[in-house]
């Protein structure tokens, strides 16, 4: 007959501790930030060059728009008559 129960024999070894729970929340955030990092990059060839286009887009963003009307914001009118 063969061993079959942990108490008996060298089963001891075989068993896993498992961490405590905020060593568990760790590797549980750490985990998700490494998965939400692969699928954001997922399919770009160079996430730099990304990175560097996003950032230029939110510094044209943060300049004041100069593209408006001449003359302190009175445009060009039209009168039929």
């Amino acid at each position: 007959m063969g061993m079959c129960l942990p108490c008996l024999g060298g089963a001891e070894d075989d068993v896993v501790e498992t961490p405590d729970p905020e060593m568990r929340r760790q590797q549980l955030a750490e985990a998700a930030e490494k998965r939400q990092l692969e699928a954001s990059s997922r399919g770009i060839k160079n996430p730099r060059s990304v990175e560097q286009m996003k950032k230029k887009q939110e510094d044209v963003k943060k300049l004041p728009s100069n593209t408006g009307s001449v003359g302190g914001g009175v445009g060009l009118r039209w009168q039929v008559g």
